[in-house]
């Protein structure tokens, strides 16, 4: 029976909000960075049979420590914090450590997060994108930009499939600037057959699009624009303008 990790309450009202990181034992590679009050940091561990996401290698990871006869390593990073000083923390070092096993980047990583000086100069000094069609922003990180834009927008994505069958372009969107325009033409289940350059295996309740790149004169309306901001705190890669 797995020992069950749990601090005593008088040390998580000391703590308050934290940043924790989990390590690999092995090489003492950090593989996920997360942001929690209580036990959360000794969560990831203790599920015994995780639902979490099927693009998430943490789970993967966890397991094969284990299997090899280790423990995965907490390190509590910063604690004493509020919550919205825990999520910029955890955010700063989702982006100070390449290859995390995170799904998702840290709060306001889109926009406040790393980025060349060029970078933003080209942010803050863009016209802001006036949306005049039917569009659907998706929001893509600078680590799926290693495949091909097309691949990296494509799928796959919890959308309201009612309103994305309206749209008509998909723009994506990598800190807060439009990198790319497509046409749609349908929108299907995320499954491996109909993406096979981008899953590996299904992912139930997700959907994805295809389409080609937009035409020419509607790239030139939102390329290198500069998308209206979010509210703060938006955590959704999804956005509807028009639907």
């Amino acid at each position: 029976m797995k020992e069950l990790l749990m601090f005593q309450s008088e040390i998580t009202d000391a703590l308050e909000h934290y940043v924790y990181r989990l390590l690999d034992p092995r090489n003492g590679e950090t593989f996920y960075v997360g942001m929690g009050s209580g036990n959360r940091v000794f969560d990831h561990v203790q599920e015994d049979n995780p639902l979490d996401d099927p693009l998430s290698c943490k789970h993967d990871r966890i397991r094969e420590i284990e299997n090899c006869g280790f423990e995965v390593q907490h390190i509590i990073h910063r604690h004493g914090m509020d919550r919205r000083t825990a999520l910029e923390v955890e955010a700063a070092l989702i982006e100070a450590y390449p290859g995390l096993t995170n799904l998702m980047p840290g709060h306001g990583s889109s926009l406040r997060g790393t980025a060349h000086v060029k970078e933003i100069d080209a942010r803050y000094a863009s016209e802001e994108a006036v949306i005049e069609d039917k569009i659907i922003e998706i929001t893509i990180n600078a680590s799926a930009l290693e495949r091909s834009v097309y691949s990296a927008t494509r799928a796959a994505w919890v959308v309201k499939l009612s309103n994305a069958q309206k749209v008509d372009y998909a723009v994506a969107v990598n800190r807060g600037i439009v990198v790319e325009v497509f046409s749609i033409s349908e929108w299907l289940p995320a499954t491996k057959s109909n993406f096979p350059d981008v899953l590996v295996q299904d992912i139930p309740g997700r959907f994805g699009f295809v389409g080609n790149v937009a035409p020419s004169h509607i790239r030139q309306k939102y390329l290198r624009r500069r998308m209206p901001q979010r509210s703060r705190g938006a955590a959704n890669p999804i956005r509807y303008f028009n639907v």
